[in-house]
C-alpha cells in the first residue's frame, strides 16, 4: 500500500511537470508570436520601403478608443476602409495569413469596430451596440482618414456583417465615397439563414449522417424568432456550414484550425489585444442586440439607391450570407454604376479565396470606374 502510494505520488509529480512544462512552452510561443506590430512593407535588402506606411492607431471615435491598423506601399495612393464583418468580429488575421494585397492599390485602413478586437473595451457600454452608432462611427473614421491622408473621397469595401454598416454611412454621406465594394452583402439576413438551415438539413439527411441531421432538428428555427437567434448564435451553425463548404471559405473546413488557430499566431496583435478578440466574442458580443437587429433588419429595404459606383462580389458557395438574396437587391438597387461579380471558387470571402481575380476587377474596374469584368446579364 505504502509503494502504490510513492508510485501515485511520483506519477502525479511526473504528470504535474509534464504539464507545467507544456503551458509555459505554450506561453513563450504565445508571447513570441504576440508582438504586436503588423509586418513592414520591405524591399529586397530588408528595409522598409520609401512612402510606405504599417502602423496601429488607436483614436476617440464615438467617444470610445477605438483601433485600427494602417497599411500601404505607397501613402499617396487612394485610401480604402475596410468594414470587416461580425458584427464587431474583425478578421484581420486572415488578411495577415492570405495576405490578398489590397496594400498593392489603397492605403488601407482595416479600422476594428468598437467592441471587437483592438476596440474592446469594458467602457464599451451594450446599448451603444448597434448598427447605427457603427456607421456614425465609420463615418467618423471615414473623416479622420481624409483630412489624415489629404483626399475629399475614400473608398470602401465592406464584408459580410460590415456591408449594413457601409450601407448606411453610404446614405448618410456619399459624397465622402468614392465607390464601395460589397463582399457578401447582408439583405435579408433571417431568409438566408432559413435557406442555408433547410439545404444542411437535407444534406445531412440524404447523405445518411443522421446523428448531425438530428442536431439540427432540434432548433426548429421557423417556430420563432428566439430559436433561430438561438440557433444562429450556436456553434453548430458555424461547424456544419464549414463542414459542407458553405461557411467562411469554400474550402475552409475546420474552425479551429482555420480561425481559431490564426488568431493566436497573428503577429500584429499583442497577446493581451488576443485575449480581447475572444473576450469580446464569447462574452461581451452576445449580450448586445446585434445579432437580433442582423435577423429582424431589411436591409435591403433601407438602402434602395445609393449614389456612389456599386461593386458587388459574392462567391458561388456562399450560403453565410446567401448570394441569390445579395444579386437580388443588387438587381433593383439603383446607382450610377454597378456590377455583381461572382467568384466561382468562394463561399463567403472572395478576396481571400480567389485574391487573383480579386485584384484583377480592383485594378481594372474599381479604380477604373468600368464593370468590363461583372457577370454577363
Amino acid at each position: 500500500m505504502k509503494n502504490k502510494f510513492k508510485f501515485l505520488k511520483r506519477m502525479y509529480v511526473i504528470i504535474t511537470a509534464i504539464l507545467g512544462g507544456f503551458l509555459l512552452l505554450l506561453a513563450c510561443v504565445l508571447v513570441i508570436y504576440s508582438p504586436g506590430k503588423p509586418e513592414q512593407f520591405s524591399d529586397m535588402n530588408g528595409k522598409q520601403i520609401a512612402g510606405s506606411i504599417s502602423e496601429k492607431v488607436f483614436i476617440s471615435v464615438g467617444g470610445v478608443k477605438q483601433g485600427m491598423f494602417i497599411r500601404s506601399k505607397d501613402i499617396n495612393r487612394p485610401v480604402l476602409l475596410y468594414l470587416h464583418g461580425g458584427p464587431a468580429f474583425p478578421n484581420y488575421f486572415l488578411v495577415d495569413k492570405f495576405k490578398p494585397g489590397l496594400e498593392d492599390f489603397f492605403t488601407v485602413c482595416y479600422w476594428e469596430q468598437r467592441g471587437g478586437g483592438l476596440s474592446y473595451s469594458p467602457e464599451v457600454a451594450n446599448e451603444s451596440m448597434s448598427f447605427s452608432q457603427l456607421a456614425s462611427d465609420a463615418i467618423e473614421v471615414t473623416n479622420y482618414l481624409r483630412k489624415r491622408f489629404d483626399k475629399q473621397k475614400i473608398y470602401l469595401i465592406a464584408h459580410s456583417g460590415g456591408t449594413p454598416i457601409a450601407l448606411m454611412a453610404i446614405s448618410r454621406h456619399p459624397e465622402m465615397y468614392e465607390a464601395y465594394i460589397a463582399m457578401a452583402q447582408i439583405t435579408q439576413q433571417k431568409e438566408s439563414e432559413i435557406i442555408a438551415f433547410n439545404y444542411m438539413s437535407d444534406q445531412y439527411a440524404n447523405t445518411g449522417i443522421r446523428k448531425k441531421a438530428r442536431a439540427l432538428k432540434e432548433f426548429s428555427i421557423l417556430e420563432s424568432d428566439s430559436i433561430l437567434l438561438s440557433y444562429y448564435k450556436s456553434g453548430i451553425r458555424d461547424q456544419f456550414m464549414h463542414e459542407l463548404g458553405i461557411g467562411t471559405m469554400h474550402k475552409m473546413k475546420s474552425i479551429f484550425w482555420d480561425i481559431f488557430l490564426p488568431v493566436w499566431t497573428c503577429k500584429a496583435y499583442t497577446l493581451r489585444e488576443k485575449v480581447n478578440i475572444w473576450k469580446s466574442k464569447f462574452s461581451f458580443l452576445p449580450k448586445t442586440n446585434l445579432n437580433k437587429e442582423v435577423l429582424t433588419t431589411d436591409f435591403a429595404g433601407m438602402a434602395p439607391k445609393l449614389d456612389v459606383p456599386v461593386y458587388f462580389f459574392s462567391g458561388k458557395f456562399d450560403m453565410t450570407v446567401n448570394i441569390d438574396l445579395s444579386k437580388a437587391y443588387y438587381d433593383q438597387l439603383q446607382a450610377p454604376l454597378k456590377g455583381f461579380y461572382t467568384f466561382n471558387n468562394s463561399a463567403h470571402s472572395p478576396l481571400f479565396e480567389e485574391p487573383v481575380l480579386a485584384r484583377q476587377i480592383i485594378e481594372h474596374d474599381v479604380l477604373k470606374g468600368n464593370i468590363h469584368l461583372a457577370d454577363k446579364e
